[in-house]
């Protein structure tokens, strides 16, 4: 590859004249040839067996060219790349100016950049770290779950109630008729779970093993089944078993079984010390959310519409992701949310034009202060990102370019920077107030469904800075 002309057009485009040179094309063209030449029908030849100059007199001297251009490109442009030192944000642009065997291939390649942006202010910004302290019930809480964790579940005689797990039988009918989905036998609800739609757990409390009985139910206005929305549904329904939870005591005992102490208070101010530095961990991420807006207000230039576009798409594919892992899909996520794509997309444009300029506002900051990342760095970064995922560290190095290891610690040295030379203020922040039921989030209506169905994850906001 050779670069015959690199330049800047414009704030966010640029200009390459790549060069393909006679010999690595040549040796492209020929490799082509060797590959496709089956594709080809030649009278009086066996596919894969004409001669390349017949194939290219009846097809076109140039058959075998743009094939051998696509696949010498990705590499060609990857050097350019190195050698210019710009930072695409989209696909190039290509168009071979000329082809030939003997002069090589010249390819005109245009693409849009990451735009320089200027900060007036990047120094002296005022900002509040709010702190908290742990509370008792966020330590009781901790406890509580290891408590969950460690119980055992057992027989229970009597009537069933709110929390224990109740082994059922049901079928389900609209107007006496059964509807798909409305059946299953031994499936085991945990009453006050809200896994079914409103009314049906509820009705299942009180009642005991080997009783049988109906419950009467409406399907939301709502519901994601159009033919049960709104429609009332009458469940029959037989206990095979009921089981309760038996928690452990709270004891040194206890925090023996569950951690490394000895006694329940050295477990007890270990859970406050972890949950303190997770709250000032918060505290550091907002205030440097807090300085990274302060930057952006101070932010000078335009930004290509492709960067919002491309940061959205990066967030559906996150999102997308993640329901993967609970066994869903986007499509399967559109049908029960009553969304589309389009909204769905709308949803996360804020936040991806939030986050794309606080980039390029730091990475402005780390132009003027000069910043550089040495190679022990992205060492340590990679060596960080491996134990976090539990991940070989080549098999890291061979996910994530050093490149773009590099750009994201410029990045956050950039802040450090920006917080060093910040003017910050420590306040308490107020307490929340409880939060009372009826205030609490909506709970998903669900009717009896199949096991392996799961419930809809909520959308994550991503922080970045």
């Amino acid at each position: 590859m050779k670069l015959n002309r690199n330049e800047k057009t414009g704030d966010t485009s640029y200009e390459m004249e790549i060069l393909l040179e006679p010999g690595e094309f040549k040796e492209a063209v020929s490799k082509v040839y060797r590959k496709e030449a089956k594709k080809y029908n030649v009278p009086g030849f066996r596919k894969g067996h004409a001669p390349r100059n017949l194939i290219e007199k009846m097809y076109g001297q140039d058959v075998f060219y743009y094939d051998a251009v696509n696949d010498l490109f990705p590499a060609a442009y990857e050097e350019a790349l190195q050698e210019t030192g710009i930072d695409p944000i989209d696909s190039p642009e290509v168009e071979a100016e000329s082809i030939d065997t003997e002069k090589g291939a010249v390819l005109s390649v245009k693409v849009t950049i990451k735009p320089e942006l200027e900060v007036k202010k990047y120094e002296g910004l005022e900002a509040e770290r709010l702190t908290k302290d742990v509370e008792q019930e966020q330590i009781d809480a901790e406890i509580g779950r290891l408590q969950e964790r460690n119980s055992r579940l057992i027989k229970r005689e009597g009537p069933a109630e709110e929390g224990d797990i109740a082994d059922i039988d049901y079928e389900g009918k609209v107007d006496g008729v059964p509807f798909d989905g409305g059946k299953d036998e031994n499936f085991k609800l945990t009453l006050g779970s809200h896994q079914f739609i409103e009314g049906f757990e509820e009705q299942v409390v009180g009642h005991k093993e080997g009783e049988e009985f109906d419950i009467e139910v409406t399907f939301p206005e709502n519901y994601h089944a159009e033919n049960l929305a709104g429609k009332p549904a009458v469940f029959s329904v037989k206990i095979n078993e009921v089981q309760q939870k038996e928690l452990p005591e709270l004891d040194d005992e206890f925090a023996k079984d569950v951690s490394e102490f000895d006694t329940l208070k050295e477990l007890t101010e270990d859970i406050r010390k972890n949950l303190q530095q997770g709250l000032d961990a918060d505290a550091d991420q907002e205030l440097e959310n807090r300085l990274a807006e302060a930057l952006v207000e101070t932010l000078e230039g335009d930004i290509p519409e492709i960067m919002f576009e491309k940061r959205v798409d990066e967030m559906v594919q996150d999102f997308g992701f993640r329901l993967q892992q609970q066994g869903l899909n986007l499509d399967t996520y559109f049908q029960f949310s009553g969304t589309n794509s389009e909204e769905f997309r709308k949803g996360f444009r804020e936040q991806a034009e939030k986050l794309v300029k606080m980039r390029l506002a730091l990475e402005a900051v780390a132009r003027y202060k000069e910043l550089e990342v040495a190679q022990e760095d992205i060492d340590a970064e990679i060596k960080r990102i491996s134990e976090k995922y539990q991940m070989p560290e080549e098999d890291v190095r061979k996910l994530m370019p050093e490149s773009e290891i590099k750009k994201d610690l410029l990045v956050t040295k950039a802040m450090e920077y920006v917080k060093d030379k910040a003017k910050i203020t420590e306040k308490k922040a107020e307490k929340e107030p409880p939060q009372k039921d009826e205030e609490k989030t909506e709970k998903e209506d669900k009717k009896p469904k199949d096991k392996e169905e799961k419930k809809e994850p909520e959308k994550e906001d991503k922080k970045e800075g």
